[in-house]
């Protein structure tokens, strides 16, 4: 299966789609960090040491550069001009974020173009994602930092916040796979994704962790700059792809399109990818799209196997 996986998000040009993602995903952080700061001043004004605790503890979760600034936005309180500029501008990029993963999803699912969400409905995925998102990451940082406020323990602190991280990132991941696309899809089906998604993830903040502490460490305030933002830019460009190839796993689960041969599309499970793909650029309801292949052997290829009793060519 990691074959077939492998193929159809090279089939899918997966690459290109996540590097759109990235690049939204690059501006949306520094406008969610505004809000949440604001959010965290007018929150917890009274009480100054458990809002530190709780920023640096959501600080803790964003890659690369969150530990670096946790120093210098701790001391920040509630602006309503900050917060204002902040929620716009993490709705506008927020957006940017959503449309990017739904159109990435709509095209490994192998939505036809022509029933892709329009425009006023996939903003309202993209509003009712980040809804999701907002929400819980909130409401999980601050229950984490409430229970570890007087906690003398940091084993205690390390392990809720790692639960914590983890249980973020597993409702991000099912969320998003089912929300942002317009195929029908369920929580069974996107769960295997979202689980791999979510471990990986984990895996990228450790390897954040280590990339501040062996190169941003005790680097010149210059040079600790440009590094943090290309480590930031390499990161989210790792994330994204990732985070397709986690769905192109759910694909081709739900789909069986394994196994897959190397060369040629000598497999039904070749066809049944390849007839999707070209079936999803039907793009008007008179427009149809026949897909047939050519049963002689491809020199240097498999060798043809033979159809199962649903495959064959066919026309939408």
């Amino acid at each position: 299966m990691p074959i077939a996986v492998v193929k159809k998000f090279v089939d899918d040009d997966a690459a290109g789609l996540g590097v759109q993602v990235a690049y939204w995903g690059f501006f949306s952080i520094f406008a969610l960090l505004l809000a949440f700061v604001s959010v965290l001043g007018f929150a917890f004004q009274n009480d100054p040491s458990l809002r530190k605790h709780v920023l640096n503890s959501t600080l803790a979760l964003m890659p690369v550069i969150g530990p670096q600034i946790s120093g210098h936005v701790g001391s920040l309180t509630g602006s309503g001009v900050a917060l204002v500029v902040g929620l716009l501008g993490a709705l506008w990029t927020g957006l940017g974020v959503t449309l990017a993963i739904g159109g990435a999803l709509d095209r490994i699912s192998g939505v036809p173009v022509l029933e892709r969400s329009g425009y006023v409905k996939s903003r309202l995925r993209g509003l009712l994602m980040l809804a999701v998102v907002g929400v819980f990451t909130v409401a999980s940082t601050a229950g984490v930092g409430l229970a570890t406020a007087g906690a003398s323990e940091s084993v205690i602190t390390d392990v809720l916040s790692f639960a914590a991280a983890a249980g973020i990132d597993l409702v991000v991941f099912l969320a998003s796979f089912r929300l942002l696309t317009a195929a029908a899809v369920t929580s069974r089906q996107v769960l295997p994704g979202a689980a791999l998604a979510a471990c990986f993830w984990l895996l990228l903040q450790a390897a954040g962790g280590l990339y501040i502490a062996n190169v941003l460490k005790g680097s010149s305030q210059t040079y600790g700059g440009f590094a943090a933002v290309i480590g930031l830019l390499a990161w989210l460009l790792l994330a994204a792809q990732i985070t397709l190839m986690a769905a192109e796993v759910n694909v081709v689960v739900a789909g069986r399109l394994w196994p897959r041969s190397l060369t040629g599309v000598s497999r039904p499970a070749d066809q049944r990818a390849l007839r999707a793909s070209a079936e999803a650029d039907r793009r008007d309801r008179r427009q149809n799209i026949t897909v047939t292949f050519d049963e002689r052997p491809v020199p240097g290829g498999d060798p043809p196997e033979a159809p199962a009793a649903d495959e064959g060519s066919a026309k939408s």
